[in-house]
């Protein structure tokens, strides 16, 4: 083979592996928030997951104990996967989290859980279900006007 072939060959296949995200799954064992869980991996290891694409209300915010106990029904002592996107700047394995084939993280913006991190994703299908909890005024969209977390932490309530 010569050398423009095998460099070719071999970019190719580096990029292939590269394109495939890290799968991990295991049960989860904590819940922090309405977007945060600990996982048990299956090698026995503890992680903490932060749900991609996604921002529910804080603890002490309107909805944000729903939020938790959403999550909670959702993925608590249930064997998860998680389709790792990084890691955040506290350390937490941000991703998208799936159980018997749901994704977790849409189904806490069509319960009106979660609000759409848009600095974050492009993803339509979030926007979709965040605009169709909004008509119908489900979860946290029963409120006028719900703040954002990002704001709420900022102090803006």
């Amino acid at each position: 083979m010569n050398k423009p072939k095998l460099f070719l060959t071999t970019l190719i296949f580096v990029f292939s592996l590269s394109a495939q995200a890290e799968m991990i799954q295991g049960i989860v064992v904590k819940i922090a928030d309405g977007d945060t869980f600990t996982l048990l991996t299956d090698s026995n290891k503890q992680v903490r997951i932060r749900l991609a694409d996604i921002d529910t209300p804080e603890g002490n915010q309107p909805f944000g104990n729903f939020a938790k106990k959403a999550l909670v029904k959702l993925v608590f002592q249930k064997r998860v996967q998680i389709e790792v996107q990084n890691k955040d700047r506290y350390g937490r394995t941000v991703g998208i989290v799936s159980v018997d084939g749901q994704n977790v993280n849409y189904e806490l913006v069509r319960k009106g859980m979660a609000w759409v991190y848009k600095k974050y994703t492009d993803d339509e299908v979030f926007y979709r279900l965040e605009a169709q909890a909004k008509i119908k005024k489900t979860g946290l969209w029963v409120d006028e006007k719900p703040i954002a977390p990002w704001d709420w932490r900022k102090g803006e309530r």
